[in-house]
């Protein structure tokens, strides 16, 4: 994960969002993740400046709202990188060359899961199920679906976009 400054957010900027959206959700019966969805939408990631915000206004503890956070893995702690590669764990995809191509991936951008490279181009997620078992392994670029995806396929795509 990235832990620059770009994951600090202004401090005004993060007051001013944080209370415009919890004064919008904080009225809806369980507000937390529609509020944390909403700070995802604004910043990208739900900035660590917000937690003590919405713990305070929503009557919950610190860690409570860290919990919330870390468990689900569509929350950001920390801007993703310009560019997302999803990679399926799940069996069907291990079954056919998905562990290899995993590796290989972690291997080349010299991150692991959840991490973002250094200069902020691309993040490597891991889920689990992309949906695409009969055309394993399956690989998510930027949201684009890819079946039966390898190394020079997903090299191909980003020096594509690079260009």
């Amino acid at each position: 994960m990235r832990t620059d400054a770009a994951a600090t957010v202004a401090e005004d900027q993060l007051k001013t969002s944080t209370d415009r959206i919890l004064s919008e959700l904080e009225g809806l019966e369980g507000p937390l993740l529609p509020i944390l969805h909403a700070l995802q939408a604004e910043f990208g990631f739900v900035p660590q400046q917000a937690v003590p915000l919405i713990s305070d206004r929503l009557n919950l503890g610190r860690a409570e709202v860290a919990g919330v956070i870390s468990f689900y893995h569509d929350f950001r702690a920390a801007p993703a990188g310009r560019r997302v590669i999803r990679v399926c764990r799940a069996e069907a995809c291990q079954s056919m060359g998905g562990t290899d191509l995993a590796q290989r991936l972690q291997d080349k951008l010299g991150i692991g899961w959840g991490e973002t490279t250094p200069d902020g181009s691309v993040t490597l997620e891991a889920v689990y199920c992309l949906g695409l078992c009969a055309c394993a392994p399956a690989v998510q670029v930027d949201g684009d679906l890819l079946g039966r995806a390898d190394m020079d396929r997903i090299e191909t795509i980003l020096e594509g976009a690079a260009q």
